[in-house]
């Protein structure tokens, strides 16, 4: 997952950084094949270039370099709701066949079987960035046909939709210990590629709906040993999101 959210991102990208897979993701396009690549964290820290992994998004490791430091406050507002951010990484307890996601509540809002976090900033990340990727693991739990709750908005009801909210940009990938998947001229999620050694069946029983797969399916490209050393070795040498 980490080497495929990589790709995604294009060299001069301005990109709104989370802890966790996305900050390897980053990071890792940062070192190869994205150098001009601007990552703002959530915290304030604009054109970050971190000697080490950071923690959190409060981590003094992120000043590390920096173009500037501006209170949260600013961040959002002159940077991310003023259409600065190119990019935006989100991860959430439920994705749906449009993209929206769900980091409130699991069963009904009033009486939920589990409540969750909330939204942070995602719901502003969702809705102001040009593009957003997802990363998640990929299970029937996480990927039902709709949300119980639209924390942060995908293509709502359609493509359509999303431009009549007046919401900028869109779901542009979402990538997940199986696939990576697109959304079609509708607004609906497809499979772009299957990662190796995964196949149909398995993201089909794994998926809460009808999931269509591209005509051109393909086999989605491996992490090369240079990827793959400096993850191990240099982003994440103690595996504390890699695992051991």
């Amino acid at each position: 997952m980490v080497t495929r959210a990589a790709k995604e991102l294009v060299d001069g990208d301005t990109t709104l950084v989370g802890v966790g897979v996305p900050n390897l993701a980053c990071n890792l396009a940062k070192r190869t094949h994205a150098p001009d690549l601007e990552m703002v964290y959530e915290s304030g820290t604009v054109g970050s270039d971190p000697s080490k992994l950071p923690l959190s998004i409060g981590d003094p490791v992120l000043a590390t370099n920096a173009r500037s430091i501006v209170p949260m406050v600013q961040g959002f507002g002159y940077y991310l709701q003023s259409g600065r951010i190119d990019v935006g990484f989100l991860g959430g307890a439920q994705i749906d066949r449009h993209g929206n996601i769900n980091s409130t509540v699991i069963g009904e809002y009033d009486d939920p079987i589990v409540r969750l976090p909330g939204s942070g900033g995602a719901c502003e990340i969702a809705s102001n960035t040009h593009r957003t990727i997802v990363i998640t693991p990929h299970s029937e739990r996480r990927f039902p046909e709709e949300v119980d709750f639209v924390t942060s908005p995908g293509y709502v009801e359609g493509r359509e939709n999303r431009g009549q909210l007046g919401l900028r940009g869109g779901p542009e990938a979402v990538i997940t210990d199986m696939a990576v998947m697109r959304f079609d001229d509708a607004g609906e999620m497809y499979v772009e590629s299957l990662h190796p050694g995964v196949d149909r069946e398995t993201v089909w029983s794994e998926t809460d709906w009808d999931l269509q797969f591209a005509a051109d399916l393909t086999t989605t490209e491996p992490p090369t040993d240079r990827e793959i050393d400096l993850i191990r070795n240099e982003l994440d040498p103690e595996g504390i999101y890699t695992g051991p």
